[in-house]
């Protein structure tokens, strides 16, 4: 599923659509509501963790969340026909966006997009996230600090990637309660989140290593991996931590794979 920095750079791009903007849905289950916003003006864009929010007129808006196989893709006009795979093209003089196997594709009003916010904790990109709503759940909960930095409720756009770097950088084990993370601790984490997710947005990938520890300066070859970016942990069970050279550890936790090193993450 796409981290938070994807969906933030979907919202740049796709408002880059300029004028009457041209909506079908060739797959037919958008077609009713892309005729309510064809020929409309794309007005806004707007992003919050994995949820994408397009904007028409004053207060309609299209709600896209990618899941596990959306994809969207960017091209130049003149479009090719579309497949019927496509559940909503939008087109303008220049350029076309398809989006295919999304979640969620609804046209929505303001109310339905404020119970979307609602439901979500503060997201590390968004100017108006208070980190401090997500310290008063994490600082309370007994849950492992790595479940809670996934659960979408706490904070909003922190995927498997981000949350098995950001703990390595912060040398804190990924099973320590929630209730154990100091303020201080978690000032740091929410600080890295913020610049490294802007750095993932601005370069379309995640990556997490320091200066110090990138090939070039290791003398190493490049991560390959078809998740892309350098990382310290993510995907790398049972190679050399580039710190201190342990084995790193994976584990299943909530359904999802976690990456630690024993050594730099001490208990």
């Amino acid at each position: 599923m796409p981290e938070g920095h994807t969906i933030h750079r979907l919202a740049l791009d796709y408002g880059r659509l300029a004028g009457p903007v041209r909506a079908s849905s060739p797959q037919g289950k958008f077609s009713d509501s892309a005729s309510l916003i064809d020929g409309a003006h794309l007005t806004r864009t707007e992003a919050h963790g994995k949820h994408l929010f397009l904007g028409f007129r004053d207060s309609d808006w299209v709600h896209i969340h990618l899941g596990l196989f959306g994809k969207v893709g960017f091209g130049a006009v003149p479009a090719p026909p579309a497949t019927d795979t496509v559940r909503l093209r939008l087109a303008d003089a220049t350029s076309y966006v398809d989006l295919r196997g999304p979640t969620t594709c609804a046209l929505i009003g303001e109310a339905e997009k404020a119970a979307v916010h609602a439901r979500l904790g503060p997201d590390p990109l968004r100017a108006d996230a208070d980190p401090a709503v997500a310290y008063r759940r994490i600082s309370r909960s007994r849950s492992t600090v790595a479940a809670l930095l996934m659960d979408q409720k706490v904070i909003a756009g922190v995927g498997n990637v981000y949350r098995a770097e950001v703990l390595f950088r912060h040398g804190i084990d990924p099973y320590r309660a929630g209730k154990d993370i100091t303020p201080a601790e978690w000032d740091a984490v929410w600080g890295d989140l913020v610049a490294l997710m802007h750095e993932g947005v601005r370069n379309n990938r995640i990556d997490t290593v320091r200066p110090e520890h990138t090939p070039e300066a290791m003398g190493r070859p490049p991560r390959v991996d078809d998740h892309g970016g350098e990382v310290y942990v993510y995907r790398r069970a049972t190679l050399p931590c580039h710190v201190c050279g342990t084995e790193i550890r994976t584990a299943g936790l909530a359904a999802r794979n976690l990456f630690w090193c024993p050594r730099c993450q001490k208990r």
